[in-house]
């Protein structure tokens, strides 16, 4: 018999996510006169804009037709969406020929694991997006599990204590470095001097930063950078990971990007940017045309407007969860709350208890789900994440049963 690949033996128990809908399933199960509203997983919920699915729309009914009719497109994506996405996010810092379309940031940073294999060291904040971890165990590049983390992986604790942004002289050389920043789970977004070190360290170390850039229009800060290639010196070391789920409402239509600047070489002096395109002409076979053509219609003068309301909306969202766990009864517990206003999420510490009592409690006598910090690496123990993502209502309703809840 073939033998299994050892990586997916060395997975912890369970991902993050099916982890909590089996919860939830359970419990809705067990109490079906509960109401459930979901603070938790990062799943858009607004409709998209008209403009932009009128324009996917159209590019379907044109399907039907010999003169609108597609069939395969290049893999590294559709040219005019490529030229757009380098004029309207790098302005000069990328061109068209450094972006390569997809289906997703996730599926993205999945894939770049085919680049590196698993000789490669990697380093990840802690607590971090579970694929950057999930994803490097599966290509054997992490080791086994320790129980406090993965032996092959540097865990760059983000805390109170260092505004969240981690110690870098942790990492060892020759590294690859996952940073996400707004980051997921913590809202935290860093600064350009922050960038700086990072990009600085990576450099003068011989390590590549995969920057996972998928929040960087909930940034309204204009003191803060919204891509990497801001810095000096990021195209010699970072590949940027970007995506049209949050902003435009994606997460089911599918569409995101890469930057991989050709300034970046592995060690021997070959092209990063060659290789990506191997991967994505023989590992990929291109995002959808009819998603790209949504693509397009995102990045013209109204969709970019439509764009704009939409994070807006979620924002504001995010501002009412903030209030709601600066109230009285949670400050009674101790919980201290962090929202940036630059990012969709909020992050609150329950002193003295687990991630899990957390959402087991919240869940029980809130009925309202939210994201186990422990699930994001060992720095998120006794934190939950509060996700914006939501209509309105539900997060109003949420609200008011959050502002009366008490262990």
């Amino acid at each position: 018999m073939i033998k299994r690949n050892s990586g997916f033996a060395n997975l912890t128990a369970g991902y993050l996510f099916p982890e909590i809908a089996r919860r939830r399933r359970e419990y809705s199960a067990s109490h079906p006169e509960a109401k459930i509203i979901s603070l938790g997983i990062g799943n858009t919920t607004e409709p998209l804009s008209k403009h932009i699915a009128g324009a996917m729309s159209d590019y379907c009914l044109a399907l039907a037709t010999p003169e609108g009719y597609s069939g395969y497109g290049d893999e590294q994506g559709n040219s005019a969406l490529r030229e757009r996405i380098a004029e309207v996010f790098y302005k000069g810092m990328a061109d068209a020929g450094e972006v390569f379309i997809s289906d997703g940031a996730k599926c993205d940073i999945a894939r770049i694991q085919t680049l590196f294999g698993s000789d490669v060291k990697i380093a990840v904040q802690d607590p971090a997006y579970p694929v950057y971890v999930d994803g490097s165990v599966v290509v054997k590049a992490a080791g086994k599990n320790t129980g406090a983390g993965y032996k092959g992986i540097t865990y760059l604790p983000c805390t109170e204590e260092n505004s969240f942004f981690p110690e870098l002289s942790k990492i060892k050389k020759n590294t690859l470095i996952y940073f996400c920043s707004p980051n997921n789970p913590t809202g935290a977004t860093a600064t350009r001097e922050q960038l700086k070190k990072l990009v600085d360290f990576a450099n003068a170390n011989g390590c590549i930063i995969i920057y996972d850039a998928a929040y960087c229009e909930f940034i309204r800060d204009k003191n803060l950078p919204k891509t990497i290639y801001e810095i000096e010196g990021a195209r010699k070391c970072a590949i940027e990971v970007n995506s049209f789920s949050k902003p435009a409402g994606f997460t089911g239509v599918r569409l995101g990007w890469s930057i991989v600047p050709n300034e970046l070489k592995f060690a021997d002096g070959s092209s990063v940017n060659k290789d990506w395109n191997r991967v994505m002409t023989t590992l990929f076979n291109g995002a959808s045309n009819i998603a790209q053509a949504g693509g397009l219609a995102a990045l013209d003068e109204q969709g970019l407007k439509d764009m704009k309301a939409q994070v807006d909306y979620y924002l504001e969202n995010g501002k009412l969860i903030k209030q709601t766990l600066d109230g009285e009864n949670f400050k009674a517990l101790g919980v201290k709350a962090y929202f940036t206003g630059n990012g969709p999420y909020v992050w609150a510490k329950f002193p003295g208890k687990t991630s899990w009592e957390v959402f087991d409690e919240i869940l029980d006598k809130c009925h309202v789900v939210t994201t186990p910090g422990s699930g994001f690496g060992p720095a998120g123990e006794s934190f939950v994440r509060f996700s914006s993502f939501g209509h309105r209502s539900d997060i109003e309703e949420a609200c008011a049963r959050l502002s009366k809840f008490t262990f």
